[in-house]
């Protein structure tokens, strides 16, 4: 998956093309894989992905961990900024359906991530639920149609993309006209990030408008770099919002998350206007979109795509686990729950 906002312990490591990392800045044992796109001699390599594959995430991050108010705080700027209801969801690096529970207002909710292992999670969470459909794959490379989503989230994922702008191109895609998106990206000019470098405890300036990956696979952004990004691949920023103002030990250990939350939603608009927090959630409406045209809820063959060829909505479902390409023939398989479009299964 995609996730670690802003570790802090030694003790993990990292793993890019097979080689192990030695990372002191890092939390959990994610890995970093660069994926191949096609075949054949034009084959190229997408940019390397978080790989939490057999992750603790969950345990080891969220629940115990004291993050009770970022939870909390999380959850209200979503409530502000995502209709509560509609037709069908996706969300962009669900990791173990910890929000999942704010989209009960949907028709069909699409649980997409990188991570097989954290997604098995959510499936053990909300499997029962028929609106619900589990994907596991490569961002870059979104096994989905385009314009099946009338509405997107993408929380604590951008902040480990390597190419910002081929990611929100996929995001535009999958967005019909009527779609409304919200994205989150970590702050690089946030508060604590200015005291900082003005106290010269840090060398990169805040200010710049360039990214800064102070971790490997770690960004903080620029609102105005996101902003320039958000243009290019044509979404709209409606709102935008600051959020965790309040993300200090001390202060999340005195005051209950809550109380701490809903302090930090009377922040959320004003402080969006120039966020100096370390969290920025934007509501965004594709600029130019096609109509909807997946009206409904709908087949899992008509909602996907073939991330081998491109090709939407073309699959074959010859059992209730195994899907077929009509375009390459390659096969994909429901494992556990899961549509995997990470391995393929044998052809057709």
């Amino acid at each position: 998956m995609f996730h670690v906002k802003h570790p802090r312990q030694a003790g993990a490591r990292l793993m890019t093309m097979g080689k192990w990392w030695p990372q002191g800045l890092v939390t959990l044992p994610v890995r970093m894989m660069g994926v191949f796109e096609g075949s054949g001699a034009g084959a190229q390599v997408n940019p390397p992905v978080m790989d939490y594959e057999g992750s603790p995430y969950r345990t080891e991050f969220w629940e115990g961990q004291g993050r009770e108010y970022e939870d909390a705080v999380e959850r209200l700027a979503l409530q502000a900024l995502l209709p509560s209801s509609g037709g069908r969801l996706v969300e962009v690096g669900a990791g173990f359906g910890r929000l999942a529970d704010l989209y009960l207002g949907y028709d069909q909710v699409i649980l997409f991530d990188y991570s097989r292992t954290l997604l098995q999670e959510a499936v053990r969470r909300w499997g029962h639920d028929p609106r619900f459909l589990f994907v596991a794959g490569n961002l870059y490379q979104l096994p989905l149609a385009s314009g099946v989503a009338d509405a997107l989230v993408m929380v604590r994922v951008m902040h480990h993309l390597a190419d910002v702008p081929r990611a929100l191109a996929q995001i535009y895609r999958v967005l019909h006209r009527e779609s409304v998106a919200v994205l989150e990206y970590a702050n690089k000019r946030h508060l604590k990030a200015l005291l900082r470098w003005l106290t010269g405890r840090q060398r990169w300036s805040p200010m710049d408008p360039s990214p800064v990956e102070f971790v490997k696979l770690n960004f903080d952004f620029h609102p105005a770099w996101m902003w320039e990004q958000f243009a290019r691949a044509r979404l709209v920023p409606a709102r935008q919002l600051a959020v965790s103002h309040f993300r200090v030990p001390w202060l999340k250990r005195w005051v209950p998350a809550r109380s701490l939350a809903r302090l930090d939603r009377l922040l959320f608009t004003v402080g969006g206007r120039y966020p100096l927090s370390p969290s920025v959630f934007v509501q965004v409406r594709p600029q130019g979109a096609e109509a909807p045209r997946y009206a409904g809820v709908q087949a899992v063959n008509d909602l996907l795509a073939c991330p081998f060829c491109g090709m939407e909505g073309n699959f074959v479902l010859t059992q209730e686990d195994r899907l077929f390409c009509r375009s390459c023939g390659t096969g994909y398989a429901r494992r556990d729950g899961i549509w995997d479009f990470k391995e393929p299964v044998d052809s057709l």
